[in-house]
């Protein structure tokens, strides 16, 4: 009479631990690539947080500088002879050039590409590339 594969025997015990072993290890690596995002992500909401403070500085650098210039202007028509507009003109130039590096400087920090979690992308097509070259050969 034929039967099925014994389950004593050592082929069908080692195909279930091996399957055993590859269900363990898929969720340790699963816990662990989710919690490599979840630190990446951290780092960059920070960088995020810091990258919208400059912009809110950088805003109100421009709002004085602005207001700065907007002064040296009237006492500039004000006043056509003297030095005062200019020294009021140097200062809202100032803090222009000031407002528009820090704009610069958190456009660059808040870029998309800069808080996408590349890490975490790199270390799954690592570890995919792993287990298909596993599960293969």
């Amino acid at each position: 009479m034929a039967q099925g594969p014994d389950p004593r025997q050592p082929g069908a015990s080692s195909i279930q631990s091996l399957i055993g072993d590859a269900l363990r290890e898929t969720n340790e690596l699963a816990r662990k690539e989710i919690a490599l995002f979840r630190a990446e992500m951290a780092g960059n909401v920070r960088q995020l947080i810091v990258g919208l403070a400059c912009m809110v500085g950088s805003a109100v650098f421009a709002v004085v500088a602005l207001l700065v210039l907007i002064g040296a202007l009237v006492k500039w028509l004000a006043t056509i002879v003297g030095s005062e507009w200019l020294s009021a003109l140097i200062v809202g130039g100032v803090l222009l050039v000031i407002a528009v590096g820090m704009a610069l400087w958190a456009r660059s920090v808040l870029s998309l590409s800069t808080l996408a979690p590349t890490r975490t992308t790199r270390q799954v097509r690592q570890d995919a590339q792993a287990l298909s070259e596993r599960v293969s050969g």
